[in-house]
């Protein structure tokens, strides 16, 4: 969409918006300088599913906690390592929890399966920890599992949500026409960015970990 933003269009993009920190931070940028509204899809938080749990956990003091994705197989030369592939769990975390730090990063891969297997923890600003696992291979359902531990007790399961009468897509595009029309206050936006660029970097050093771990097994 660089050549979008380029021409001086608004631009509407699916996440994650690039491959790479560098890239996602430059093309923002060019998006700021032209005064041209860049927007990433991020319909995982417009899900009747993700309202619910964030009005649940909202006030609650997290102990630790747990988000275990499994899925089947993706193309990552197409779709990148798992961190930017899988960026929406990333997404619900920061969303939930506030700001992280990757505290350590680990992935198992058997290629004589098309299996992966990607283990992230990571810390909140008050030192608690979260663990982040993003596993796929053949046949593997699309599934999200939480467990996520409070002071007050558990959530293992998702709350009970009531279907919306408006589709996800739909939401979001209302959402890029609100931006269009000027009714998304600065403060909004500005979190919007923060987060949006905050899960690329650290999409970025979970990568490097996994890297890392890889060069020293092999």
């Amino acid at each position: 969409f660089r050549m979008f933003l380029e021409a001086g269009k608004h631009v509407l993009v699916e996440y994650p918006m690039a491959l790479s920190a560098k890239a996602a931070h430059e093309l923002w940028e060019m998006a700021e300088q032209k005064d041209k509204v860049l927007h990433v899809e991020h319909i995982e938080l417009l899900t009747e599913e993700y309202k619910q749990l964030k009005k649940e956990v909202a006030g609650k003091d997290l102990v630790k906690g747990t988000l275990h994705f499994t899925g089947s197989v993706l193309d990552e030369n197409k779709t990148g390592f798992p961190a930017f592939s899988g960026i929406a769990r990333l997404t619900w975390l920061i969303d939930l929890f506030g700001d992280l730090t990757v505290t350590s990063a680990t992935r198992e891969k058997q290629k004589d399966k098309n299996y992966s297997r990607m283990t992230v923890h990571l810390q909140t600003t008050n030192k608690k920890p979260l663990t982040w696992i993003e596993e796929r291979g053949p046949g593997m359902r699309r599934e999200k599992k939480i467990n996520f531990c409070f002071t007050s007790g558990c959530l293992e399961n998702f709350p009970q949500a009531p279907r919306s009468g408006v589709g996800l897509f739909m939401q979001d595009q209302n959402l890029f026409a609100k931006k269009l029309l000027g009714q998304v206050s600065k403060e909004e936006l500005a979190a919007e960015k923060w987060r949006i660029l905050r899960c690329l970097d650290l999409a970025e050093v979970i990568q490097q970990h996994c890297e890392q771990t890889e060069k020293i097994c092999s």
